[in-house]
């Protein structure tokens, strides 16, 4: 789910019926915005780096592309972070018992790290959303790839906390019991 927030462009949205019959519509991602205005919504959309040069160069632009830039950046780091869980999580499953008993606690910190960048970057689309003159414009919204990313978050903070609370509440693997010796020595 955070591959498909980052690589699609529909964080913010913009869609309104135009005079002639059809419809336009802005999709803006974390690196791309794409415009569309035509008859039919099966239309290709034009699409074109975001947020653009001359918009960043601007004085009243530069905080917005800092934090928009930002979310893509602490968007990308938590793919990072994701992968790298996921591969500890194979390595656990697939190493012996000291890897199992003590890996939980890494891979639960590993997803903790994950949901919190995803919350930072969805803190961060949300305050620009509600806050720059950029999304003044009366119907924008909160697209499908925000709502991805807080599932995303949600489904990593939900499995750190349960694989924390798996590590401290089982009991450790025990390899074998010791018999009593029936001599008595």
């Amino acid at each position: 789910m955070t591959i498909a927030s980052i690589s699609t462009p529909r964080w913010v949205s913009y869609s309104v019926a135009a005079k002639s019959g059809g419809a336009v519509y802005d999709y803006i991602g974390l690196h791309e915005r794409c415009t569309s205005i035509s008859a039919s919504p099966a239309a290709a959309p034009e699409c074109f780096h975001f947020p653009d040069a001359r918009r960043c160069e601007a004085s009243d632009g530069r905080s917005f592309c800092s934090l928009w830039r930002s979310t893509g950046f602490l968007m990308s780091l938590a793919t990072v972070v994701d992968l790298a869980a996921l591969v500890g999580f194979l390595v656990i499953m697939a190493g012996g018992k000291v890897k199992r008993e003590s890996g939980w606690r890494i891979l639960a910190f590993m997803l903790g790290v994950v949901a919190g960048l995803e919350f930072c970057a969805m803190a961060l689309v949300s305050y620009l959303f509600d806050n720059d003159d950029f999304f003044l414009v009366p119907g924008y919204r909160l697209d499908t790839s925000w709502y991805l990313c807080m599932a995303s978050a949600g489904i990593a903070l939900f499995s750190a906390f349960g694989l924390a609370i798996s590590a401290f509440v089982l009991p450790p693997e025990d390899g074998y019991e010791f018999l009593n010796d029936p001599t008595g020595v």
